[in-house]
């Protein structure tokens, strides 16, 4: 059977078999080392086999293994590498190009940790980066320089949902034949694809919407040769990630692995939710303004509607105070107020307060994070009910 051939919610949910037991749901392999016979050892020995054998866990593990193989065959990729966080999956990726000298191209607007990373972390290691704002191509094509190895953005930006245009992006840097790395963090494969625009590289942070159950951290890198060379990633897994160590544990790549088997029904429960809460806080006199890409209101509403089937559960609105926003989330009874998203649960955040907070204000006025930013993530609870809560935690303002 051709598995490229299935629809996308039925290869979320589908794999073969365990070989050995023909067990359909895939054993956690916890042995951190294995042991060789002598045509194992010869064939590392004669480099002819790496992947194609087991050494050692922090190398590459089986469940880990099966856990790449399902990522990208979702994400449309020829590899995927499976990391311990989607920091480590960010950073790795990166790592694995670029070296004291080079420059890199980064939207303003990014996850907190990645802003700040490329901003006073990377540049520890003498490399430069400038900032821009990816949906202006103009900015982009001046701020390439010789040095240039990559230019980054995210699919939907961390906390303001502002949408690059992708296919626009590529065609300009693969004309200076720099590779494209794109964070899918906040739409996942079954909302968005980069993949199917070209991108060379897309990083996730798993722990979101693939595990989908705030039960399990972990990260991928997925990967199409091109600009890159085909053995890029495997460079990057013996390289990069076997030196500096973060690898993903069995266990979690099995809960990922189960987790993902539910992405598609619960992507599509989550997405029908979130753009019933737009729709109620776009209304609401106490709102100021709702950022979600299915509003016609949104700013790159038509570039989301070429990208993405549906427009993903990430939405954020902004009240007239941050006292206001933490008071409305605090207020909450079946939303939680806490870091993370992409779960079963409606999870959400002050940005501005909570993961932005070590960020300088006029860095923040440049990503449009401001004070009274109240970011959601919708989950898969009924419509009905999370429209009712917001509607209770509002009106104690």
């Amino acid at each position: 059977m051709n598995k490229d051939n299935l629809d996308f919610g039925t290869k979320a949910v589908f794999y073969e078999p365990e070989p050995h037991s023909q067990s359909i749901n895939y054993p956690i392999y916890t042995s951190s080392n294995y042991q060789y016979d002598e045509a194992i050892y010869q064939a590392i020995v004669d480099g002819t086999v790496r992947k194609e054998v087991n050494i050692y866990s922090r190398c590459g593990n089986p469940t880990e293994y099966k856990f790449e193989e399902q990522v990208a065959l979702l994400n449309g990729a020829k590899e995927c590498l499976a990391t311990a966080s989607g920091m480590a999956a960010i950073s790795h990726a990166i790592f694995g190009l670029v070296k004291n000298g080079d420059h890199i191209i980064t939207d303003w607007t990014t996850y907190s940790s990645t802003h700040e990373w490329f901003d006073h972390r990377i540049t520890d290691f003498g490399i430069t980066v400038s900032f821009v704002d990816t949906t202006d191509m103009k900015q982009i094509e001046d701020a390439i320089q010789p040095n240039t190895k990559l230019i980054y953005f995210e699919t939907i930006a961390n906390p303001t949902m502002k949408v690059a245009p992708i296919a626009d992006i590529v065609k300009l840097a693969h004309s200076h034949n720099i590779p494209v790395f794109c964070d899918n963090t906040f739409a996942c494969p079954a909302v968005c694809r980069p993949h199917e625009f070209g991108v060379d590289v897309v990083v996730e942070s798993a722990t979101k919407f693939l595990g989908g159950h705030n039960d399990a951290v972990g990260g991928v890198i997925t990967f199409n040769p091109g600009i890159l060379p085909e053995n890029w990633l495997l460079n990057v897994r013996w390289n990069t990630l076997n030196k500096w160590g973060g690898a993903l544990s069995p266990f979690n790549s099995w809960l990922l692995l189960r987790g993902m088997q539910t992405l598609d029904v619960r992507v599509e429960r989550m997405v029908k939710n979130a753009m019933d809460l737009a729709l109620f806080l776009e209304k609401h006199p106490k709102v100021k303004r709702v950022w979600y890409p299915g509003l016609p209101s949104h700013p790159q509403h038509e570039i989301a509607k070429k990208q993405m089937p549906t427009f993903g559960s990430m939405l954020t609105f902004n009240l007239a105070t941050e006292l206001e926003a933490v008071k409305v989330l605090t207020s909450l009874k079946i939303g939680s107020f806490a870091a993370s998203l992409g779960g079963v649960r409606t999870c959400t955040q002050a940005p501005t307060t909570m993961a932005f907070l070590d960020i300088d204000e006029e860095q923040k006025a440049k990503m449009n994070v401001v004070e009274g930013m109240a970011r959601v993530s919708v989950g898969i609870e009924t419509s009905k009910d999370i429209i009712a809560d917001f509607e209770q935690a509002l009106a104690q303002i």
